[in-house]
């Protein structure tokens, strides 16, 4: 499996499983343990993707080494500041049966972020925390925030696909060697980017779906990237990207599809408040 040295040292696969709206019904443990079988080493959970359990079960069950699986997951800003995220991190772990998280993120950068990174760097101190990032910051909200923290973010996981390339934020993180993940790397299942003329002649040129040409792009970008599927020829399809290359032209004509424009906007008003309506992660305790 490729992986790529982060900021402070720690290895990360290059490829990941996205687990994102799977829901916590055994079809979470059932489609992480396909994963694994097909030979991924990523795992990509939340605490707001209320399946953090099952994703501990299957990599537990798994019959893999502990180290050899490299398992992320979030802090919802519900639970935003330092009080509140030690016990957040404490609850990620009881929920994942795991000793240690291999790299935790900030999922939605707002409310008291600078105290809730002082949590994440005890904890990583502590050695419940290999590695610590952010998520969904856009380069207004990267220079708020990172100015006031005290060590760098190994990564920031943003929307990224070849309609949205984030150039602006990807500059900022170059210059810090911070990581991108890219989330929402097929467009969500944006129909117009799977069938876009480019893309589909790329994928007749190499034999492949527009998925793996996709993924492709983004690999050879530098990018850590998270298919997510429940269909497990899906699932080992999106990880077999790595006996083809795209050329230095076809690089630029994947670049060249950039629109700048997303999905989510985390500079949108209200977009803090409306997160934190949407999902209760207490919900049930």
């Amino acid at each position: 499996m490729q992986t790529i040295t982060l900021n402070d040292g720690v290895r990360i696969p290059a490829i990941g499983f996205g687990t994102f709206a799977i829901p916590a019904d055994g079809s979470t443990k059932r489609a992480v343990l396909q994963a694994l079988e097909a030979g991924y080493r990523h795992i990509d959970t939340a605490c707001a993707y209320f399946n953090e359990q099952e994703v501990g079960e299957a990599v537990r069950e798994s019959g893999l080494p502990r180290d050899e699986v490299f398992v992320t997951t979030k802090i919802w800003l519900q639970d935003h500041g330092f009080g509140l995220a030690r016990k957040a991190i404490d609850t990620s772990l009881s929920k994942l049966g795991l000793d240690y998280i291999d790299l935790y993120l900030i999922h939605q950068p707002y409310f008291d972020v600078p105290g809730t990174w002082r949590a994440m760097e005890e904890a990583k101190a502590a050695g419940k925390i290999r590695s610590i990032g952010v998520s969904n910051m856009s380069p207004k909200i990267w220079n708020r925030f990172v100015p006031q923290l005290s060590t760098l973010p190994s990564v920031n996981q943003v929307e990224f696909n070849p309609y949205q390339q984030q150039r602006e934020i990807r500059a900022l993180m170059g210059e810090a060697s911070v990581a991108l993940e890219c989330d929402m790397p097929l467009g969500h299942g944006n129909n117009e980017l799977l069938h876009d003329p480019v893309i589909a002649a790329l994928a007749a040129k190499y034999g492949r779906d527009a998925g793996q040409v996709i993924l492709r792009f983004i690999n050879q970008e530098g990018g850590i990237v998270f298919p997510k599927s429940t269909n497990p020829t899906r699932i080992k399809s999106n990880l077999d990207i790595f006996d083809f290359e795209l050329t230095a032209d076809e690089m630029d004509a994947m670049r060249a599809l950039d629109r700048s424009k997303g999905l989510h906007d985390s500079d949108a008003p209200g977009t803090a408040e409306a997160l934190l309506a949407a999902f209760d992660v207490h919900a049930g305790k």
